[in-house]
């Protein structure tokens, strides 16, 4: 979580010196769920998200320079410098995207437990998206289908509370994401997202519910996010003391700091050492990014679905 946080807030820092251009979507204050996710998991089980994807990334095992460079649209990264923050993959970590279109990605995590119900493996997708994402239709189509041949696919709606700059309140009927799925005969369960012991223990039960053939399930993690929408948001729908109540009564990673201190016997010391080893990642990841090469022009025709025509190679 300390990784994803430390990063989060360099990409941040790259975003205002104009080395990060386009969107750019910070993960900060979420991190538990990601984390507790990915400690239900095992080998062979798919990731997806949107496009505030930068923490979905390290924690599937992405290397934090391939991400960074992919930030900043340099020759090393994960996309080779032409998909940006909301377009990375890993087919070796089994991490799909990625995806900027406001709920793409639920039908292409359905997709995936559907392969794995086809293949007959033991596999699982997970499918992350918001409680903006929520409200979108080819969502209900997706679970549909997911409850109809009881796919393989743990939907995790990450709610913190704001879809862009409006709140849940004013933008959806039903505000207990977790009850999404009643009409399709899918379970739902709401998770504290800011406690990964909880989100852990949820993931256990999410995953042993679709590798048993129970077809798919709901979590609601209730999170927060402490930065705007977008760089671009200055986030004037709530105020400062609402972002300062969430930090410092439910921040993921305080409170594990805190559990480590009082019931594990580390020092301040010890956690002073973790954070400085994590910083060290962090600064050569975005010092490797500033120093890559950007990509050369001849990327322009690489990975595309067509024969490049010769008038426009020219």
């Amino acid at each position: 979580m300390l990784l994803i946080r430390r990063f989060e807030e360099k990409a941040g820092q790259l975003y205002g010196m104009g080395f990060i251009g386009g969107f750019c979507h910070l993960y900060i204050g979420q991190e538990a769920v990601v984390v507790g996710m990915q400690m239900a998991m095992k080998e062979g089980d798919e990731v997806v998200t949107g496009y505030r994807d930068h923490g979905h990334m390290l924690a599937t095992g992405m290397e934090a320079r391939g991400v960074m460079a992919e930030l900043t649209g340099r020759r090393s990264g994960y996309s080779k410098g032409k998909g940006g923050s909301m377009h990375m993959f890993s087919k070796e970590k089994k991490f799909f995207g990625g995806h900027g279109i406001v709920g793409a990605q639920v039908p292409i995590g359905t997709g995936l437990a559907f392969s794995n119900r086809y293949k007959g493996n033991d596999s699982i997708s997970i499918t992350y998206f918001g409680d903006g994402a929520a409200n979108q239709g080819q969502v209900y189509e997706s679970f549909n289908m997911a409850s109809l041949w009881k796919l393989p696919v743990v939907y995790v709606i990450e709610n913190n509370r704001y879809a862009m700059g409006t709140s849940v309140n004013r933008a959806s009927a039903e505000t207990n994401f977790a009850h999404r799925g009643l009409s399709f005969k899918i379970p739902g369960i709401q998770v504290d997202g800011m406690d990964v012991r909880a989100v852990k223990a949820a993931g256990d039960l999410a995953a042993e519910h679709c590798r048993s053939g129970e077809g798919p399930i709901i979590l609601e993690m209730m999170t927060y996010r402490y930065r705007g929408h977008s760089m671009s948001d200055p986030a004037k729908y709530r105020s400062r003391d609402e972002v300062q109540k969430m930090r410092s009564e439910s921040d993921p990673i305080e409170q594990v700091k805190r559990r480590l201190m009082e019931e594990q016997g580390m020092s301040e010391d010890d956690v002073k050492d973790i954070d400085k080893k994590v910083r060290e990642i962090v600064a050569d990841s975005a010092d490797f990014a500033q120093n890559d090469p950007e990509p050369d022009v001849s990327e322009l025709w690489t990975d595309i679905y067509a024969d490049v025509l010769p008038q426009a190679a020219e």
